[in-house]
């Protein structure tokens, strides 16, 4: 009797409890989130895409508040008819620290007003991207390097009409800015010559690409002594003579990227003082050779990544790759282009650099059977090769089917004695590599009788062929057409 009275009981508590509390009931227009706190949801949209961002704050009001609140980053169309809008627009996005400002050149850009009113409003930004803003001067970009001069700690500006002034305002009323990117600035061309000044000397990272005359920034990299990274690509002038000087002033530069410049010898020398140096690219200088490499490895003993493109020139070889191999032992990425090294000195560098994980051989009419066989049984640390233009064969890929325990993925292209039957037999001796060659589309009679393992294969994919494609015909290649459609879901959720 006790026990039914329990029961009896216990329903008519349970048929109280569901008339008296609906809000138990899950409704399927239920808001979910109504409980999660502002501050929740604010994480959930910084890990969305912008297109995602858009949408999200179309669904309620409270979505559209919470979203203008955390989003940090946001590019506009820099047009002139924009300074109408600007108020409102940071009015709403209040906590913006990342802008990008682009207009075209078919287009009358944003003007020194609202440029000004950008400064003024968006109080909380650190980083900015102007591009194609022909209209701005150095009037105006004085104006805003005096109103954001408290917060701004990148600068990166391309295509535009100011010049020297308006730089030299922002290094000097910026006191926080370690990064500036300088590129096809028309400014620098007009008028008398005026030298970038170190301002602050709060910069550490200097990128100059294709201006007229960049070693007007010489005052600038030997003032900046915190410098990190220096970035030069294709820009006219003698560059020998400024990095004698820059290096002299500096010490600590820890990156250096020089690319299609009028440098020497006496460049690289001059580079070899900086003894803390860790990632060096030479790419297109048709006037560097052994020597200038050999005076690298005396200096630059800290080197890891190396970047050497010799445009098929001839000076550079096995002696400065000798040099290299014997003095800077801690490399672990090493980029050699038109650049003919044999057996001697790719051997001495898989010996010595027992850390190198990345390696690329391209257009080298010296590397074939014999120098790949070096690098699989010496190079213990590889993950990722690639080969281009060189005269290996089916016979020397074979060889990688037992060297390099940690290799993941070989890249072989434009090698025209590599064909898919060795491609095959080497994904059947070793399935977990992947491979990819760039070739015609493999005979089907080549896989009659290899069936044991389903080989991972990545085809020839042209240039015009967009990523999602590349990774659809990667899996079909290795038989994943499951994995294939399973992927369908997130890439497609990616694109909205």
């Amino acid at each position: 009797m006790e026990e039914k009275e329990e029961d009896a009981a216990f329903e008519e508590d349970m048929i109280q409890t569901q008339t008296q509390s609906p809000t138990h009931r899950h409704n399927k227009d239920e808001d979910f989130t109504a409980w999660l706190p502002d501050e929740c949801l604010a994480c959930v949209f910084q890990k969305m895409g912008t297109m995602d961002h858009n949408q999200c704050s179309l669904v309620c009001k409270r979505w559209y508040h919470v979203e203008a609140h955390c989003r940090q980053r946001l590019s506009l169309y820099a047009r002139a008819e924009i300074i109408s809008f600007l108020p409102s627009i940071f009015m709403r996005f209040d906590r913006i620290t990342k802008l990008a400002l682009r207009c075209d050149r078919k287009t009358t850009s944003m003007d020194d007003k609202a440029l000004f009113l950008v400064g003024r409003h968006c109080s909380t930004l650190r980083k900015l991207k102007i591009k194609g803003c022909r209209q701005l001067t150095d009037e105006g970009i004085e104006l805003f390097a005096r109103v954001a001069s408290s917060t701004l700690c990148k600068l990166s500006c391309g295509a535009c009409s100011f010049g020297a002034r308006g730089i030299n305002a922002v290094v000097n009323y910026c006191t926080l800015l370690e990064d500036l990117t300088v590129k096809r600035l028309k400014g620098l061309e007009e008028g008398p010559p005026e030298f970038i000044g170190p301002g602050c000397g709060t910069i550490r990272r200097l990128c100059l690409k294709e201006l007229y005359n960049a070693q007007l920034f010489g005052p600038l990299m030997a003032g900046s002594k915190n410098l990190h990274t220096i970035i030069i690509y294709r820009s006219s002038g003698n560059w020998d003579s400024l990095l004698t000087i820059v290096s002299e002033q500096i010490s600590n530069l820890v990156e250096l990227h020089m690319e299609m410049l009028h440098l020497s010898d006496r460049g690289l020398q001059a580079v070899s003082r900086w003894t803390k140096l860790e990632v060096l690219y030479v790419v297109k200088t048709t006037e560097c050779s052994d020597f200038g490499l050999s005076a690298i490895a005396e200096g630059c003993r800290r080197l890891k990544k190396l970047h050497i493109n010799g445009l098929k020139s001839n000076r550079i070889g096995d002696d400065g790759i000798t040099a290299l191999a014997s003095k800077c032992r801690d490399l672990q990425e090493v980029i050699l282009i038109g650049v003919n090294a044999t057996a001697a000195s790719l051997g001495l560098m898989a010996s010595n650099c027992s850390g190198l994980e990345r390696l690329a051989l391209c257009n080298s009419a010296t590397v074939g059977d014999t120098e790949l066989s070096c690098i699989t049984s010496k190079c213990n640390s590889l993950k990722r090769l690639c080969l281009k233009g060189c005269s290996i064969s089916d016979e020397g890929m074979r060889g990688l089917a037992t060297g390099c325990p940690r290799l993941i993925k070989v890249k072989i292209k434009k090698c025209k004695g590599v064909t898919w039957e060795s491609v095959y037999w080497l994904q059947v001796h070793r399935p977990g590599l992947v491979v990819s060659l760039d070739c015609e589309a493999p005979n089907t009679r080549l896989l009659e009788g290899i069936t044991e393992v389903s080989p991972v294969l990545v085809p020839p994919s042209p240039r015009s062929r967009s990523p999602l494609a590349k990774v659809k015909f990667a899996l079909v290649a290795s038989g994943s057409f499951v994995a294939c459609s399973l992927l369908r879901w997130p890439l497609m959720k990616g694109k909205r």
